[in-house]
C-alpha cells in the first residue's frame, strides 16, 4: 500500500507521481533500517545475555575450584599449598562429580551461537574440560597418586622451594598446610588401599626402590627437612619476635605432624602396597584397562587417535628422524656406524662440562641468546621473567611463576652426574624449557585477560607439543650451528618419536618392560640408565609420553597450512602469537582458532 493519504483523490501529475514514489521508497528504507536496528539490538541483547550468563557460570565455577583446591588438568609441577589442603575423600570426589554434572547442565542452556571472540573460545574450552572431567570419574586416576617420577608426597615436600614467603601471611598459610598434612596423607593412603584392593597398583619392577622417595624426607634433624627450610631465612620485614614464634610453630608442626605422616606412608608402602604391586607392565592387563588406556590417550593428546594410529606414527617418525641423523653423521666425516657415533658422543670429554659452574654458564648463555631472538619471532612477549635454578634432584624441568606474587618462572637444571649431561643437548633442552618454550607459553597465558580457568589449565599435547616445536624453531633462531648440537636436537626428537612406539607397545600391544628397554636402546641416544628410567616412567604414567610428538606435529601442520595459503604474506610473529596467545587449549580447538584467524587473513586481501 502506498504511504500517501488515501483521502487525496485529486489526479496526480507525472512529476507528482515521481515525488510520491521517491517518498514511499525513502519511508520503506527508513522502516527497514528501523526493523534492522531493532533486530540488531535484539541480537546484541541476546549476545550480551549469553556472555553474561557464561561469565557468571565461569566465575562461580572458579570460586568453587578455589574452595576445593583441586584444579582439573593443570601442570602437577605447579603445586603450591595455600592454607587447608584439598580433600580426596570419597565424599569430596562425589561432591565434585555432582557439581561438574550440574555445571554441564547449566552450560547447555547457554546458546553458543550467541557468543563471539574469546567468549566463544572460553565456552568451547570450558565445555571440553567439563566433559573430560565427567569422563574422568568413570576411571581410575585417583588410584595412582604416585608414579615412578613423582607422588603427592614428593610434590608437597618440594613445594616450599618454589614458593615466595614474603610476609607473615605467607607463613601463617603454610603453617595451616603443615597442620593439615596428616589428614591429606591419610586420604591418599586410603586411595592407595583402594588400589591394592582392586589390583590397580603400579608395576613391581618399575617401582623398585621407590620407598627412598619417602625416607629421604625423614631426616633425623627437623631443621634439615625441606619443609622447614622457609623458616631458616625469614624476611627482615617480619618482626624478630614474630619470626621466633613462626619458627617455633613450624618446627613443632614438622616434627609432630608432618614427619609422623611420612613415617605412616613409609610403613604402609613397604608393608602393604609394595607386596601387592601388579605383575604385568601394561595397564591393559587390568580389568577395564583397555578402555582406561584409550581414555588416557584422549586426555593427554586431546585427540581421538587410536593406539594403533599412534604406534604407526611413531614408527614412521622414527624412520624419518633416523635418516636425518645418518645424514649428519655422514657429513661430519665420522668413520663408523650409528652406534659407534653415539659411543663417541658419550665418551669424548669435549662434549661434557668439567665443572658445575661451566654447565650453568653454558645454559645461561644459551638462554640469554634465546631471549634476544624472541622479538624476531613473537609480537607479544610475557612480562614475567624466569631464572635458572641449579639443583641436584630430578632432571631439567620448568615451574611456572606468579607475577602478582613476585615469583619468576624457574628453569630447573640438575647438576648431578655431569658425565651424563652432554653439552650438545643443551640448546634443544633450554629452548624447550625456557623460551620460546614452556616459560613463554605459560607466563603469557597467566598474563592474558581471560577467565581464570584458562590462565592455569594445561593440556599436555599443547604444552609439550609447543616445547618440542620450540626446539625445532631454534634452527630458524640461529641455533644448532654446530652439527653435534643439531644431532643433539634430533636425539631429543627421536626420543619423543620412540615414546609413541613404546608407550602404546607397553599398554596396548603386550610389550614387556625389557622389550621396551631394548627398543629405546636400539633407536635413541639415551644411556642405558636413562632408558630404564624412561621406560619406568611410561609404565607408571600411561599415555602422557605420547603427547609431545602428537602436539608438535599438529602445530607444524597448522603452520604449513597457513604458509601455503598466505604465501609471501605469511608473518611468523603473527602466527606464533595466535598459537600461544589464547592460553593452553585442546588440539582440535587450536585448529579452529588458527583456521578462523587464517580465514580473516585471506579475506583481508
Amino acid at each position: 500500500m502506498p504511504l500517501h493519504s488515501k483521502q487525496n483523490s485529486a489526479p496526480l501529475t507525472s512529476a507528482r507521481r515521481q515525488q510520491v514514489a521517491k517518498w514511499d521508497g525513502l519511508m520503506l528504507k527508513l522502516m527497514k533500517a528501523a526493523f534492522a536496528g531493532l533486530s540488531l539490538l535484539g541480537c546484541t541483547l541476546a549476545w550480551a545475555g549469553a556472555s553474561e550468563d557464561l561469565h557468571a557460570l565461569l566465575d562461580e565455577h572458579w570460586a568453587r575450584v578455589e574452595q576445593e583446591q583441586v584444579y582439573f588438568r593443570t601442570d602437577p609441577d605447579a603445586f603450591r599449598p595455600r592454607g587447608e589442603l584439598a580433600s580426596f575423600s570419597p565424599e569430596a570426589r562425589k561432591r565434585r562429580q555432582d557439581y561438574n554434572d550440574d555445571v554441564l547442565a547449566r552450560l547447555a542452556k547457554i546458546d553458543e551461537s550467541k557468543l563471539g571472540g574469546q567468549d566463544r573460545i572460553s565456552y568451547k574450552l570450558f565445555r571440553y574440560e567439563r566433559l573430560t572431567e565427567r569422563e574422568s570419574y568413570r576411571f581410575y586416576d585417583h588410584r595412582f597418586p604416585i608414579t615412578r617420577l613423582f607422588g603427592y608426597h614428593t610434590y608437597f615436600a618440594a613445594a616450599p622451594g618454589a614458593m615466595n614467603f614474603a610476609n607473615e601471611r605467607d607463613y601463617r598459610d603454610f603453617l595451616v598446610s603443615l597442620a593439615d598434612f596428616p589428614r591429606y596423607n591419610r586420604e591418599h593412603i586410603a586411595l592407595l588401599e583402594e588400589a591394592v584392593s582392586t589390583g590397580y597398583t603400579q608395576y613391581c619392577e618399575s617401582m623398585a626402590g621407590y620407598e627412598k622417595t619417602i625416607s629421604v624426607h625423614l631426616p633425623e634433624d627437623v631443621e634439615s627437612s625441606a619443609l622447614f627450610a622457609p623458616f631458616l631465612d625469614m624476611p627482615s620485614t617480619i618482626p624478630a619476635d614474630t619470626q621466633k614464634e613462626l619458627r617455633k610453630q613450624g618446627r613443632k608442626l614438622v616434627a609432630e605432624a608432618v614427619l609422623p605422616a611420612y613415617r605412616e606412608l613409609y610403613a604402609f608402602y613397604t608393608t602393604q602396597y609394595q607386596p601387592n604391586c601388579r605383575k604385568e607392565p601394561g595397564i591393559t592387563s587390568l580389568p577395564g584397562g583397555e578402555d582406561y588406556y584409550r581414555y588416557l590417550l584422549r586426555y593427554f593428546t586431546t585427540t581421538d587417535m587410536s593406539p594403533q594410529e599412534i604406534h604407526d606414527l611413531g614408527l614412521s617418525e622414527t624412520r624419518r628422524i633416523r635418516a636425518e641423523m645418518d645424514a649428519i653423521i655422514e657429513s661430519s666425516g665420522f668413520d663408523g656406524d650409528f652406534r659407534a657415533f653415539l659411543d663417541f658422543l658419550r665418551s669424548d670429554p669435549q662434549f661434557y662440562a668439567d665443572s658445575e659452574q661451566a654447565l650453568v654458564e653454558r645454559v645461561s648463555y644459551i638462554a640469554k641468546r634465546a631471549d634476544g631472538a624472541m622479538p624476531k619471532f613473537f609480537g607479544k612477549l610475557a612480562r614475567n621473567t624466569y631464572h635458572i635454578v641449579p639443583t641436584h634432584g630430578r632432571g631439567a624441568f620448568y615451574m611456572s611463576g606468579d607475577l602478582d606474587k613476585g615469583i619468576p618462572g624457574a628453569y630447573y637444571m640438575s647438576l648431578a652426574n655431569l658425565d651424563a649431561k652432554p653439552l650438545y643437548n643443551l640448546e634443544a633442552l633450554t629452548l624447550h624449557e625456557a623460551v620460546p618454550g614452556h616459560h613463554h607459553q605459560t607466563a603469557l597465558a597467566m598474563e592474558l585477560d581471560l577467565p581464570e580457568f584458562r590462565r592455569i589449565v594445561y593440556h599436555s599435547a599443547y604444552g609439550e607439543g609447543w616445547g618440542l616445536y620450540s626446539e625445532r624453531l631454534g634452527k630458524e633462531m640461529g641455533f644448532y650451528q654446530d652439527p653435534y648440537s643439531d644431532f643433539g636436537r634430533l636425539t631429543y626428537e627421536m626420543w619423543r618419536a620412540n615414546r609413541l612406539v613404546v608407550d602404546t607397545g607397553l599398554h596396548a600391544f603386550g610389550w614387556s618392560r625389557q622389550r621396551a628397554i631394548d627398543y629405546l636402546l636400539a633407536n635413541s641416544a639415551l644411556s642405558e640408565a636413562e632408558v630404564v628410567a624412561e621406560v619406568d616412567r611410561y609404565i607408571t604414567w600411561p599415555g602422557q609420553a605420547t603427547s609431545y610428538k602428537i602436539g608438535e606435529l599438529r602445530i607444524l601442520a597448522l603452520r604449513e597450512r597457513v604458509e601455503q595459503q598466505l604465501g609471501e604474506r605469511f608473518d611468523i610473529r603473527a602466527f606464533h602469537d595466535v598459537v600461544v596467545g589464547n592460553g593452553s587449549v585442546a588440539i582440535d580447538i587450536l585448529d579452529e582458532i588458527v583456521d578462523e584467524w587464517l580465514a580473516e587473513q585471506v579475506a583481508s586481501e
